[in-house]
């Protein structure tokens, strides 16, 4: 039996400063909404250097020590899994900018949950935010997340 599969790795970070937290308006047709900067993992990339370099990308800034905190994924319609690597941070620096991927800015952690959300980051940010919920896997077909 073969067990390799085809997958996608990607990252994302909810970056804190003392209430607030960083949220980025995606403008993507095929994601959009409110989400955390993140994105893919290159090759020969660590998964949390891949973090940093987007939360860079996106945001202009550069986090310092982020911490994994779950796994959020799914398979898509082709049988490809999708991983997506949940980190926080708290220690940065730098000069907050927006970039192609959306505008990013501060909100007040309480208010995340009554923003226009991305498909997922309601569970994201309860596994980024967790201390006993680790990972869900998405189904597709039954619109189910099995929260572990």
């Amino acid at each position: 039996m073969d067990r390799a599969q085809k997958v996608i790795l990607t990252g994302m970070c909810q970056v804190s400063n003392g209430d607030e937290i960083l949220v980025q308006y995606k403008i993507s047709p095929n994601y959009s909404g409110v989400t955390f900067p993140g994105g893919h993992i290159e090759e020969n990339e660590t998964i949390t250097d891949a973090v940093v370099r987007e939360v860079f990308e996106e945001t202009g800034l550069h986090i310092k020590n982020p911490i994994m905190r779950g796994i959020y994924d799914w398979i898509n319609d082709d049988g490809t899994r999708y991983f997506v690597f949940l980190y926080s941070a708290n220690e940065f620096f730098g000069e907050l900018r927006s970039s192609e991927e959306g505008e990013v800015k501060w909100i007040k952690k309480d208010s995340f949950l009554h923003e226009k959300l991305a498909q997922g980051m309601a569970t994201v940010f309860e596994i980024i935010n967790s201390e006993c919920i680790s990972e869900c896997f998405y189904n597709r077909a039954t619109q189910e997340e099995i929260i572990k």
